[in-house]
């Protein structure tokens, strides 16, 4: 059997999907091995990761595959990007893996704008100011602990470490760089230019690896290649999704975009939001980073268990509110209570204040409907061409009733799944590598 598993870990949830491509390329049959839950931890001052806990989890289901029979022929995983860790030259990881809400980069993007202006960043990276890029995160371990730059020899993103772990090769895959703000945008390599302006060890980049190359064995399976795949989960998914549509990758974040062969580092597009992400085969993930399911998420869970995800979305379709508020604003970033962060935006603008489970979600999925609809007016007017349909790809695809609002609001055809879109594309390259 030709299997091949794919793990795919998000900011919430893992899951290890074993699938079989051959022999009709295409069509691939799949089967969940595992899941796990993820989520970040408070430790020594900071949100962090817990990656020992997340190996412990991708360990757990490749040692399933071998008690069912079914080892893989390849493993490789994809994660959310931008976050990081630092490795000495005995592979020892420096400082804590801190997670992208941490509140260490406040103010980090004043600081690396007084060296290289937002501008022409944005000119040479493509990649819109957000601030837990990982060029503030390196400008916050610059300014607080300059020491572990000096010591470290790796600079490794965490798909590429945890393939580190699993395997033991130090590597850099293209599409998960390129969420860092330090990847050239036109010659797809690191951008050393900006990298020695801001005092960046240069030693710590190595030269990209493109997605679905093998960088080495499984330790202790050597019969079990470790391939890089498209390392950003979002450049995994939109592997899935229509070519001559709007997709939006639905999950904690909405990632709502097009694919093109070209970045457009131009001012209209800074000005609109954009960034250019890199994509499987050199296609641009041309795409807004938009707050997604987080928002609904983190009500949910400051309703202590009171309700599930159906029933919030009955609830809202019940509810009598209009309320919309701006899902790109920080503010709902990491708040301390994102109930409570939602009803002062509404009082502030001088909204009706949700007050009910009901109002709160509907002002949630009402407020994400309006910015897809933005959205996608701007790629339209950005662009010059027309789009009839939205794809909405991942977990996200699920939430009937936000799709519903989704057609609503941009007047498009929506066309759902895949769910495990993501996992289909880990699948897809890992299988590709074999089968060029």
């Amino acid at each position: 059997m030709n299997n091949r598993l794919a793990v795919d870990v998000g900011a919430s949830s893992g899951r290890m999907i074993l699938g079989n491509l051959s022999p009709n390329r295409g069509q691939v049959k799949t089967e969940e091995i595992h899941r796990f839950d993820n989520g970040m931890v408070w430790r020594y001052g900071q949100l962090c990761w817990d990656f020992e806990r997340i190996l412990s989890e991708i360990t757990a289901g490749i040692d399933k595959c071998a008690e069912n029979g079914k080892s893989p022929l390849s493993v490789g995983i994809d994660t959310w990007g931008v976050d990081f860790v630092l490795l000495d030259a005995a592979g020892n990881m420096l400082g804590n893996p801190v997670a992208y809400r941490d509140k260490r980069t406040a103010g980090m993007r004043e600081a690396v704008h007084a060296v290289i202006p937002e501008e022409e960043l944005y000119e040479r990276t493509g990649i819109q100011s957000q601030p837990f890029n990982t060029v503030y995160q390196l400008m916050a371990v610059k300014r607080t602990q300059p020491e572990l730059l000096e010591k470290a020899a790796h600079f490794l993103l965490v798909p590429d470490y945890l393939h580190y772990r699993l395997c033991g090769a130090v590597s850099n895959e293209y599409t998960n760089a390129t969420t860092t703000g330090l990847v050239n945008a036109k010659t797809r390599g690191w951008d050393l230019g900006i990298i020695g302006r801001l005092g960046l060890p240069a030693r710590l980049f190595k030269e990209l690896t493109q997605p679905g190359t093998e960088i080495g064995r499984l330790r202790g399976r050597e019969h079990i290649a470790v391939i890089a795949p498209a390392t950003h989960d979002t450049a995994s998914a939109v592997m899935a999704a229509k070519d001559d549509a709007i997709y939006i990758s639905s999950g904690t974040w909405s990632l709502m975009g097009i694919k093109r062969d070209e970045a457009d580092t131009s001012t209209a597009s800074r000005a609109a939001g954009f960034t250019n992400e890199g994509g499987y085969g050199g296609q641009i993930r041309y795409l807004k980073n938009i707050m997604g399911l987080w928002m609904i998420q983190s009500v949910k869970k400051e309703l202590d268990g009171a309700y599930n995800y159906d029933e919030l979305c009955e609830a809202a379709e019940q509810a009598e509110i209009e309320s919309v508020v701006d899902c790109g604003d920080e503010r709902f970033f990491s708040p301390a209570s994102m109930t409570d962060e939602i009803k002062k935006a509404c009082a502030e603008n001088n909204l009706r204040v949700p007050n009910t489970p009901g109002q709160l979600a509907k002002t949630v999925y009402q407020s994400l409907a309006h910015c897809y609809a933005k959205t996608a007016a701007q790629l339209e007017e950005l662009t010059g061409k027309t789009y009839d349909t939205i794809n909405i790809i991942g977990g996200g695809a699920k939430a009937e009733y936000l799709n519903r609002l989704t057609a609503l609001h941009t007047g498009k055809k929506i066309i759902t799944g895949p769910i495990e879109a993501t996992s289909y594309g880990n699948l897809t390259a890992q299988d590709r590598s074999a089968n060029p």
